[in-house]
């Protein structure tokens, strides 16, 4: 007679989700590369970098940073929506305590756009000082660290649009959702916690 552990089936780690922590440390080593460069290039223009930084509007940044910040927050709310099962509200819009996964993923969608938006104006604020991508040293570190940051913001957007779309795609919310809401946490995480880093070395670390 096989006893009781030999029966039990081996819990394994899931597939998608290692993947997506394995993929998402080879981007941990591209923006290495980009803060490599930004680094070097600061070291050979002390003075230019001085002058620059001083462009930049400090309390509107901190204010898009904690926008950002606050995203994770809703998207985790979303993920542990998720895990219980609970794809939609149980209660009135109002009702946050009761929202589901697709209610917490608008929110952070919403947010992580007004943080794009931002970008966008601070941009286009930039470029009316003269601060473009071919204008010196400083403006081609600052565009490509935060443009290349920007770009995975919105992927994420994305991706939070599809996880959206397939829980309201499917008749049964079962593992498989939860598992793409899971994995999207993952990634927009990630790309808070890059962008904390950067917020840190431009705008404060002058």
């Amino acid at each position: 007679m096989a006893t009781k552990s030999a029966v039990q089936a081996v819990k394994r780690p899931n597939i998608v989700a290692t993947g997506t922590i394995i993929w998402l440390g080879s981007e941990v080593m591209f923006f290495a590369g980009l803060f490599a460069i930004y680094f070097s290039l600061r070291a050979m223009a002390p003075e230019q970098w001085a002058a620059e930084t001083a462009k930049h509007n400090f309390i509107f940044a901190l204010i898009n940073t904690l926008i950002l910040v606050a995203s994770s927050i809703t998207c985790q709310m979303g993920v542990w929506a998720a895990e219980r099962s609970q794809p939609y509200r149980l209660g009135g819009p109002l009702q946050i305590s009761r929202w589901g996964t697709v209610e917490w993923f608008y929110l952070t969608y919403f947010m992580g756009a007004i943080f794009v938006a931002g970008q966008v104006f601070e941009y286009a604020t930039f470029v009316s000082h003269g601060v473009t991508l071919s204008s010196n040293a400083y403006g081609a570190a600052f565009y490509l660290t935060t443009g290349f940051h920007g770009l995975h913001v919105s992927l994420g957007l994305i991706a939070f649009l599809l996880v959206i779309g397939r829980i309201y795609a499917v008749k049964n919310f079962t593992h498989k959702e939860a598992t793409s809401a899971v994995v999207v946490s993952y990634y927009w995480h990630f790309v808070d916690i890059v962008w904390i880093i950067l917020f840190w070395i431009i705008y404060i670390a002058k």
